[in-house]
């Protein structure tokens, strides 16, 4: 949607940082890892914008667990004080990894938080793609004139594990959440929107066979293309620290660069 290259994403989740550097778009942060730490960049930015007076609005997101976090409280509060052009956007999910959200908060809406903040919050289905575009457009369209910021909570519900390292069963057994997973089954997103668009006459299954097909050679360049990246230095630990390197960082990189070429010559 904003433009970041399939490679570039496949890079970064292998562990190269360059895949951070998005070659088209650079008004986009990189993929945040920390928890809600990306709610005050957002209003960093979004601060920038109103001193220079520019109509422009920051979007950021977070799960139902960043919602715990003190960043999350901290960014809502000066948001709310500046009245800064920002949309905090919650995917309620149910699930802060193991924790299930009764146990994390006792607020009965996430949106609610956005009170004490003197900010406007609002629920929206999750699960409804045209609701959520709908909903989230109309937060940007008012923060861009200058009316403040948004907390919108998107209620979904996590289908699967939390990442590759998480077995969901050990904390989310079928005897208690099997139904509970299986409804959510029905109004997963991209599902229900495909329902939607078979009954209004506004897709066909040769259409989707056409998508299908090519997206697949799609996918298929985005990890040629990835594989074909050649391989980050062990310089690179040291180049993007700072503007001079000091001292003992700049004989530390000679000693790696000596120890890598080698290793690379033991391995000829």
């Amino acid at each position: 949607m904003r433009g970041v290259k399939m490679s570039e994403i496949l890079s970064f989740w292998k562990g190269d940082e360059r895949g951070n550097c998005f070659s088209k778009c650079e008004n986009d942060f990189s993929i945040c890892v920390p928890i809600a730490t990306q709610l005050l960049h957002a209003t960093g930015v979004a601060t920038a914008f109103k001193l220079r007076k520019q109509k422009r609005v920051v979007v950021t997101s977070c799960g139902d667990g960043a919602t715990s976090e003190g960043d999350f409280y901290e960014a809502l509060n000066i948001a709310g004080v500046w009245q800064l052009p920002v949309v905090f956007v919650i995917n309620n999910n149910q699930w802060a990894i193991s924790l299930p959200l009764d146990a994390q908060t006792h607020a009965k809406t996430l949106a609610q938080k956005a009170i004490a903040a003197g900010i406007s919050g609002e629920q929206v289905d999750g699960n409804d793609v045209v609701a959520v575009k709908f909903v989230v457009d109309r937060a940007i369209a008012k923060a861009r004139v200058g009316n403040g910021p948004s907390v919108i909570e998107a209620l979904t519900y996590r289908l699967g594990d939390h990442t590759t390292a998480d077995d969901a069963n050990g904390y989310r057994s079928q005897d208690k959440y099997g139904e509970v997973l299986q409804q959510a089954w029905k109004e997963e997103p991209l599902l229900r929107l495909r329902r939607y668009l078979f009954e209004k006459k506004y897709w066909s299954e040769a259409e989707e066979e056409q998508l299908k097909k090519r997206y697949h050679a799609t996918i298929e360049m985005a990890v040629a293309e990835y594989l074909a990246l050649p391989k980050p230095t062990i310089t690179d630990l040291f180049d993007y620290h700072y503007a001079t390197l000091p001292a003992d960082l700049s004989e530390q990189r000679i000693e790696a660069e000596a120890l890598f070429r080698l290793h690379e010559i033991g391995k000829e």
